[in-house]
């Protein structure tokens, strides 16, 4: 009996990276996502919001700064991307000679300590550009009071959401390690020493994607502060 192709996952790469390392059949929502924020945000976060999307702000005249902006949303990235590649869990020894703990917990610590660099940097960089759409005209100072009560009304479900991720690279590490040759055929010769180690590699390889894939996605708030200021200055 043949098994049946898996669906293809649309959506983010973040997604698809989790849903193909977690063997997982993702279905379509099943709701619009006005639907869905509907039961996210709470009556007094929609309190706040409709607050804030009926205000008046006063226009005030500020100078532009795309190119300062632009810039520091490039610093923060790459800041954050040389702290994943450079991470010591993620390295492979060039001396050959890997003393990386073989043992999920030390990958989960590695990655949970990655998530809370990035969710600083991005937190700290969507708050500046924040500030800076502020000091806009009323449109703009509007979209960043909107942006504030988002970002507090969905940041506790989206910290639950992502702390599930080092769970399944955890499940994903003891299916490599699971299927990798064990220790016994290296040293009958059956298998090469580095090739039963090659799981590990493999596996820093997807964390290290995901990681990157997570980044992207914890970013996208701000790059789209970053967009409204370009508009901004380009009018």
């Amino acid at each position: 009996m043949e098994t049946p192709e898996r669906a293809a996952v649309s959506g983010p790469t973040f997604i698809r990276l989790l849903a193909r390392l977690s063997d997982t059949d993702i279905s379509p929502p099943g709701q619009a996502l006005s639907d869905r924020l509907s039961q996210w945000i709470d009556w007094t976060h929609a309190v706040v919001l409709s607050t804030a999307l009926d205000a008046r702000p006063a226009e005030t005249d500020s100078e532009a700064h795309d190119s300062a902006d632009a810039d520091d949303c490039a610093r923060v990235r790459a800041a954050l991307i040389q702290a994943i590649v450079s991470d010591r869990a993620l390295r492979v020894p060039e001396d050959g000679v890997d003393e990386t703990p073989v043992d999920p917990g030390f990958f989960r610590q590695r990655y949970l300590m990655l998530q809370q660099s990035m969710e600083a940097g991005s937190g700290r960089l969507r708050e500046r550009l924040r500030d800076r759409l502020a000091q806009g005209p009323a449109d703009m100072a509007r979209l960043a009071a909107v942006d504030a009560v988002m970002e507090r009304a969905l940041g506790r479900r989206e910290r639950a959401l992502l702390s599930t991720v080092p769970a399944l690279l955890g499940q994903h590490f003891e299916r490599l390690r699971g299927g990798a040759p064990g220790p016994d055929d290296a040293a009958t010769g059956d298998m090469p020493v580095a090739a039963s180690d090659a799981w590990l590699d493999v596996f820093r390889r997807d964390m290290r994607n995901v990681l990157l894939a997570e980044l992207d996605v914890r970013l996208q708030p701000a790059e789209g502060l970053l967009a409204a200021l370009r508009q901004r200055n380009a009018g």
